[in-house]
């Protein structure tokens, strides 16, 4: 039998799916941080597995996490978006949204990247061992400083508690559960390059 970490809700395949392929994984493409830092920002206050069941609305209603296209939305854009009852409805997480996408777009321009300034914070992966789900931080100093740094480069909705969720997404932190099979990837796999 397959083990997992123990999320409320873990009973759901979309839930499934997002643990045992995405959560903890190293991931820092530009487009898909981008992506992350947008759903992570919009679940504050509300469960991941609500944010998941809106991914493909938010993914349609914020032209595919495309930065440069997010980044020209204006009061339009954000009208359409408050009325689009396919994603969480809250007009500061929204504005946030399109601000960070003209954070990302000004790194970009500045010869920048997301990913960079990630791995300048977190050079190395972050492998915790936590036995339950008690064990895991809701932030830590790592994140607080980080939170600190990435307001100072001008973006919105990034407090320590979001910044570590972030970091788990990404992969930068791996917190998955000490006897969870997808600790170091799929099960039955002895991923060694997923270790380090």
């Amino acid at each position: 039998m397959v083990k997992r970490c123990f999320w409320k809700g873990m009973d759901n395949p979309l839930y499934q799916q997002y643990h045992d392929q995405e959560w903890g994984k190293l991931n820092l493409d530009e487009h898909y941080l981008y992506e992350m830092l947008v759903l992570e920002s919009f679940q504050s206050g509300l469960s991941w597995l609500t944010v998941l069941k809106k991914r493909e609305n938010f993914r349609k209603a914020f032209a595919d996490f495309d930065v440069d296209k997010v980044a020209a939305y204006g009061d339009e854009d954000v009208a359409r978006l408050m009325n689009d009852k396919g994603i969480i409805r809250n007009r500061r997480k929204i504005e946030a949204a399109i601000h960070n996408a003209q954070v990302f777009v000004k790194m970009h321009r500045d010869g920048q990247t997301m990913g960079q300034l990630l791995q300048r914070a977190v050079p190395d992966v972050i492998i915790n061992h936590p036995r339950t789900m008690t064990d895991m931080p809701a932030q830590t100093a790592l994140s607080q400083r980080l939170s600190r740094q990435l307001k100072k480069v001008g973006f919105k909705f990034v407090g320590p508690v979001t910044v570590y969720s972030y970091l788990q997404a990404v992969g930068l932190v791996n917190d998955h559960l000490e006897d969870c099979d997808f600790k170091y990837g799929q099960p039955g796999q002895n991923n060694e390059e997923d270790k380090r």
